[in-house]
Order: structure tokens, then sequence, then C-alpha cells
């Protein structure tokens, strides 16, 4: 019995778990948004949001530590240089998970964990798409 035993399993041995919970972290990070399975996104929260509170530390130990969890020199600069001022002043929960509904393959729940103040950043192919919809008379 597993008794007393957090976190989940995931069906991974515990260095791929790791690296499991290191990249989707990293991906969080860097995307401010990722899509995944409802299993993963509620076993990487955790992780994620302490990277965060590190960031938010802002010390050379802080920074040494997310080094050694995240292992991108690029994702930890910017989890310390942008993130984690934008959090500065927030105690916690600096995550969300969205539910989108099954995946089409196997219908597993599929969710997006976002941090909480995601904004959807347009790209130049839907700014041209939106202003091609604008000027296009309708019939």
């Amino acid at each position: 019995m597993r008794h007393q035993r957090s976190g989940k399993k995931l069906g991974r041995s515990p260095a791929h778990r790791k690296a499991l919970y290191s990249n989707l972290a990293g991906a969080l990070i860097e995307h401010g948004r990722i899509s995944t399975t409802e299993a993963k996104a509620k076993a990487v929260k955790p992780f994620a949001e302490k990277m965060i509170t590190l960031g938010k530390r802002g010390d050379l130990h802080a920074r040494r530590q997310a080094l050694a969890a995240l292992r991108s020199n690029h994702v930890v600069h910017r989890l310390f240089a942008d993130i984690a001022p934008r959090f500065a002043e927030r105690p916690g929960g600096y995550t969300r998970i969205v539910r989108l509904g099954q995946r089409q393959g196997d219908a597993a729940e599929m969710v997006y964990l976002e941090l909480v103040d995601y904004e959807p950043v347009a790209t130049p192919f839907a700014a041209a798409r939106a202003q091609r919809e604008e000027t296009t008379p309708e019939p």
C-alpha cells in the first residue's frame, strides 16, 4: 500500500519522471502555456510553482537550485528576469489548469497548464488573417 506517499508515478522510473517534470516546467516558463494531459499537469504544477518561488527569492543559491532542477541556462534566466518579477506581489497560485476535452486518439483528458497572467501573443499569420477578415465584405 502507498499510504503517505505523495506524488504520482505516471508509469515512469524516477529518473524519467524527474526529466519529465524538468522539461514540462521549462516549457511552461519559456512559453507561458503548455498543452498536456491532466495527470501530467497536476503532477508538474507544484514543481513549477516551486521554481517560480525560487525565482522570486532571486539569490545565487536559488538560481543554482533552479538550474539543477531545470537544466537550462536560458530557461533559468527567463525565470529570474521575466517571470519572477511579474509575480513579486503574489503569495502563490502562479499557474492554472484549463480543461480542453478529450484527446482524439486515446480519449485522455487534455488541459492547458498556464501562468495566471498568460496573454496569448498574436502571431504575424493570425494578425494577417484577422486583417483580411475585416476587409473582406460579407456576401
